[in-house]
């Protein structure tokens, strides 16, 4: 009997000391350049909270986010960065849409760049809220904009966070509607 417990514990012994084997050498840490970065960004489906019915308009919706971002932030950069992302999403069916978004990929002026988005959110807002599929988006408005003219925004929150004043009047605006699918 005690040779037959002997013959069980020696696979386990085995079994418990070939995994506590050091594995520094099967490890790996990859570096990318940020072109590989980038080209991989691309190949990977964007992963958010709202479902677009085709992937043209769920992109451009996450490049106005970003330039939304931007403009919050007051990074005339990032937004000039975004801008150029979405106008290389447009077909040729949105040429007006692509226009705006090249104009405001081509200004550093942040003043220009909030007058850009707000034109492009005019133009744009009817086909985020026609090809929304899931989840929820809200339409917002600011009436200082643009000289008490106000100007509206698109966001994936509720939370206000306006685009055309920055960190001046971060929280100047209002949801006025709740798009849901």
């Amino acid at each position: 009997m005690r040779s037959i417990i002997k013959l069980g514990i020696a696979p386990l012994l085995v079994l418990l000391l070939a995994s506590c084997v050091d594995k520094k050498e099967t490890q790996s840490v990859e570096v990318n350049t940020p072109q590989e970065v980038k080209k991989n960004e691309e190949k990977t489906a964007d992963v958010a909270d709202q479902d677009f019915i085709d992937g043209m308009t769920g992109k451009i919706w996450h490049n106005y986010l970003e330039i939304k971002m931007a403009l919050t932030n007051d990074d005339s950069g990032q937004a000039k960065d975004a801008a150029k992302s979405m106008a290389d999403s447009f077909s040729e069916e949105r040429a007006e849409l692509k226009s705006i978004a090249e104009q405001l990929g081509d200004t550093d002026d942040i003043g220009e760049q909030r007058r850009l988005f707000s034109k492009f959110t005019e133009l744009a807002g009817p086909m985020f809220e026609e090809a929304l599929s899931g989840g929820t988006i809200y339409k917002k408005f600011c009436p200082m904009a643009f000289n008490n003219d106000g100007a509206y925004w698109y966001a994936d929150v509720e939370e206000i966070k306006n685009p055309y004043f920055g960190d001046k009047m971060l929280n100047c605006g209002s949801v006025k509607k709740t798009i849901e699918k």
